[in-house]
């Protein structure tokens, strides 16, 4: 699963414009929470090269990031929760899951 690095606040402008042409899927993990690994493992395993034609993942450590996790609460509207999944679409947030809700199936099916 090769995903996209989120670590520079100003890449939220370029996930915004970037999905008017394609879906993004924003990960939010937290490296310190078992539950987050065990969300983001679930998604790493079913995940498929495939997918990405569809949308682009990006991943944040929001430990080490705290900053850009606040600024996409305040940017798509959203609550902060951790872990969380976001997908953007025309510039907003259209779906968002946390936790034990964070679904591969779930994810997909916005798709279809």
């Amino acid at each position: 699963m090769d995903w996209l690095t989120l670590n520079n606040i100003t890449q939220l402008e370029e996930i915004k414009e970037s999905s008017k042409e394609k879906p993004v899927l924003i990960f939010k993990h937290s490296t310190r929470c078992s539950i987050s690994s065990m969300a983001y493992d679930r998604l790493r395993r079913n995940w498929k090269e495939e997918d990405t034609q569809k949308v682009t993942p990006y991943y944040l450590d929001l430990i080490s990031y705290r900053d850009i996790s606040n600024a996409i609460s305040s940017t798509f509207a959203i609550d902060h929760e951790s872990p969380q999944v976001i997908l953007i679409k025309d510039g907003i947030a259209i779906y968002d899951n946390s936790h034990m809700g964070i679904s591969y199936a779930d994810i997909m099916a916005q798709f279809q």
